[in-house]
């Protein structure tokens, strides 16, 4: 975690204007409360209305990457973004798509680590180059179109853009782990 406190604090219920609660009203519906992400979010409600249409194509099965895939991309970019939020929240959701708790570790470790498949190894490599370089050199554009349909390496853009923006806001106004989350000590203040 970047920052020990928050520079925008989430928005406290009782405070909603009512296009906050609008917009809060289907996260809590479909996850019973609402994550300190998206109470801080409630700051700005134009920008979160237009935040969570993208980033629910991102999450959502109209994203061709599988989603254990889809999971390795963002879980890369969370860490090498140094972004505990995002690392603390995917960590569990990589675990639901299909991900080990041995994969999850390893991802820290980046593309050249031991065990990743010849696909894994494309998906992770072409994180590290979108993170370092915005672009994604030829020889992992092709080792991607050689496991990946071209509308998957598209998502597997949209995805570490996504999760770019996501990491660079968490990292940034400081949104602090939900009660009961604890943070990975890789990921503790640089």
């Amino acid at each position: 975690m970047r920052l020990s406190t928050p520079r925008i604090a989430p928005v406290p219920q009782e405070q909603w204007t009512p296009e906050q609660a609008e917009l809060a009203a289907p996260i809590l519906e479909r996850r019973g409360q609402m994550l300190n992400i998206f109470r801080t979010q409630l700051a700005h409600p134009e920008a979160m209305r237009a935040f969570l249409d993208f980033g629910s194509y991102v999450l959502s099965k109209r994203n061709s990457l599988p989603g254990r895939e889809r999971e390795l991309v963002i879980l890369r970019i969370g860490y090498l973004c140094r972004s505990g939020y995002e690392w603390t929240q995917h960590r569990r959701i990589g675990l639901n798509a299909g991900l080990t708790e041995e994969e999850v570790e390893r991802i820290k470790s980046g593309p050249d680590a031991p065990g990743w498949s010849p696909a894994d190894v494309a998906l992770l490599r072409a994180a590290d180059e979108l993170h370092a370089d915005q672009f994604i050199a030829d020889a992992t554009w092709d080792a991607l179109g050689a496991h990946f349909t071209q509308k998957q390496c598209l998502d597997a853009i949209y995805t570490a853009g996504q999760y770019t923006l996501v990491s660079m806001l968490l990292n940034t106004i400081g949104v602090q782990l939900d009660e009961g989350q604890v943070l990975d000590p890789d990921l503790r203040k640089d």
